[in-house]
């Protein structure tokens, strides 16, 4: 896969034709008789320049060492340091550093543009406070066809979100989303489908419409306009959920796990290893669980 997509509009331009096709054409490349390999997942980690060192260091020291050439990092200002580690992988949005909606909506349509250019299977966002399990990720995509149509996450709410619709008033929305918190896959089929909706910028106007953040407007695209439903995945865990109440016997088969550490609430992973103070986000002694015998665990002499 090219380095620069970013820049590649022209095939950006040819798979948003193919998209608005009625009828799929036979060089879409959606066959389905091989198996769902790493390199067929195309893996994209939103976050911001503030969050650099805090919250994308820690990712890159672990979990993306193992899915290094399949994730790629969209952010919101150039930095040589992490563009010197993940060579060919940052992408700098030039959305704005803020943390509203519309630049995170501004985010998410550059992880979906480039996806789409990709031509991989299957696309799997997370954010930059999310561990993913990527052998646990591998296991669950085989088991779907990329070449129907998958939503794949879990919601945050026991319940449809329900917005007005500011740009064509009338009755409240109703869908379901995956929160982005816990990280969520769609299937080459599905996104395809959703180009028109959110190719080529148009994800920001689909999150005018609710005014809602990224995750959402990904959900009332998929959900609510093309009328596909979201598959549930209890292995995917966002910091909206009491991480605590898992089994530590169970971390090792889940998919995403998350974190929360603020002034007035921490809520982290009950999981053996290092000592709070030295991994209070519980990143390392989850990866290093899952990953005993990679060389970035067995450098930590102190576990």
């Amino acid at each position: 896969m090219s380095n620069n997509l970013t820049t590649d509009r022209t095939k950006f331009v040819v798979v948003l034709r193919r998209a608005s096709q009625t009828k799929a054409p036979s060089d879409l490349k959606l066959d389905g008789n091989r198996v769902t390999e790493l390199k067929d997942i195309f893996i994209s980690i939103k976050t911001a320049s503030q969050n650099h060192v805090s919250r994308l260091q820690l990712l890159i020291n672990t979990w993306v060492q193992q899915a290094k050439n399949q994730t790629y990092i969209f952010t919101d200002q150039r930095d040589e340091a992490l563009e010197n580690v993940m060579a060919g992988h940052i992408v700098n949005t030039n959305c704005s550093r803020d943390h509203n909606r519309r630049s995170l909506v501004c985010k998410m349509g550059h992880e979906f543009d480039m996806y789409i250019v990709s031509e991989l299977r299957w696309w799997c966002h997370v954010d930059d406070d999310t561990y993913l399990n990527v052998k646990e990720l591998v296991r669950l995509l085989a088991g779907y066809r990329h070449t129907e149509d998958w939503y794949l996450g879990k919601p945050s709410l026991d319940h449809p979100i329900e917005v007005i619709n500011h740009v064509n008033p009338g009755p409240k929305l109703a869908f379901w989303f995956a929160t982005g918190g816990a990280g969520f896959c769609v299937s080459r089929a599905l996104a395809l489908k959703m180009v028109p909706y959110a190719g080529g910028g148009r994800l920001t106007k689909a999150g005018d419409q609710i005014r809602l953040p990224d995750d959402c407007t990904i959900g009332y695209i998929i959900n609510s306009l093309l009328h596909k439903e979201l598959t549930v995945i209890d292995k995917f865990h966002s910091h909206l959920e009491a991480l605590w109440r898992i089994s530590p016997a169970d971390i090792i088969t889940q998919i995403s796990l998350s974190y929360l550490m603020t002034k007035e609430r921490t809520n982290i992973v009950n999981v053996p290893g290092f000592p709070v103070e030295k991994d209070p986000t519980r990143l390392w002694s989850i990866h290093c669980l899952i990953h005993p015998l990679s060389s970035e665990c067995l450098r930590h002499v102190d576990r």
